[in-house]
């Protein structure tokens, strides 16, 4: 997750904007859009508004593996550029975040321990593993997709993209505790009501449905069971990390939100 450009800027002229999206799309993606609010209440419309970003960034990253598509390329070679689409939308910190996750889970070390090595810029080999699985599982899916159809495939980079970030909503709900005080992770952990992470949840996986619907039932059901099934993955990382390193990180979410994304592209792969 990247930090806002300017976090203490006052209101300006711009301030038409929600103080959410401005948070959610000034700390998810590289856009250039200025958060001028960096406290609780911005953070919760935030990460409310997380999903929104997701879908902006699937969308661009469907738009590009389809017109490679429509260009005469490969499958594999819209799949490999859909799925550094995201990883450029967000400078590819939800990568490193995996990346630092993995390197401290990994080294079985006592939570303060852990996440000081989290914490070091080079990245060890439990994260160059986990980064090159999951990179590897993404393409691979993304390319069985737009293998069987065009459309599928651009329906899956959309709703993995959009299940990611829904991931980081419920991650960032009442109860879950920051692994540190300061830093991106301790600004957003807390910040949303149960309910209305479940609202998200729910409206994420019902727009999933919807969308597959156009593809016929089958899509529609694996689209929504995509979405569930990449929460559940999530759901089981972040339970995991929050018992490891006493909370949450930026990197925790970051790996959350790769998690997430694998996981749905992997289940729309199917069938």
């Amino acid at each position: 997750m990247s930090p806002p450009s300017s976090p203490g800027s006052p209101p300006s002229s711009s301030g038409a904007v929600p103080h959410g999206l401005r948070f959610a799309f000034g700390t998810l993606t590289v856009l250039p859009v200025r958060v001028i609010r960096w406290d609780r209440r911005a953070a919760r419309g935030g990460m409310l508004c997380a999903p929104l970003a997701g879908l902006a960034t699937g969308l661009v990253a469907a738009a590009v593996g389809l017109l490679l598509l429509f260009l005469g390329a490969a499958p594999l070679l819209a799949a490999v550029a859909t799925a550094a689409v995201p990883a450029a939308l967000t400078r590819g910190l939800h990568l490193d975040g995996l990346a630092d996750t993995a390197d401290g889970l990994g080294s079985g070390k006592p939570a303060e321990d852990a996440l000081r090595i989290m914490k070091q810029s080079d990245i060890g080999p439990f994260g160059v593993i986990t980064l090159l699985l999951v990179l590897l599982a993404q393409v691979a899916a993304l390319a069985q997709a737009y293998a069987g159809s065009w459309a599928r495939g651009a329906l899956a980079a959309v709703v993995a993209a959009t299940a990611a970030r829904v991931a980081l909503t419920l991650a960032a709900r009442a109860g879950v505790p920051a692994a540190r005080p300061e830093g991106l992770g301790a600004a957003v952990a807390g910040v949303v009501p149960v309910p209305g992470a479940l609202a998200a949840a729910l409206a994420v996986t019902l727009a999933a449905g919807a969308a597959g619907a156009a593809l016929g039932t089958g899509t529609a059901l694996l689209s929504a069971g995509a979405v569930l099934a990449s929460l559940a993955a999530a759901e089981l990382l972040l339970r995991h990390c929050t018992r490891r390193f006493g909370g949450v990180t930026g990197d925790v979410f970051g790996g959350l939100a790769e998690t997430a994304a694998t996981c749905a592209l992997v289940v729309l792969s199917l069938g």
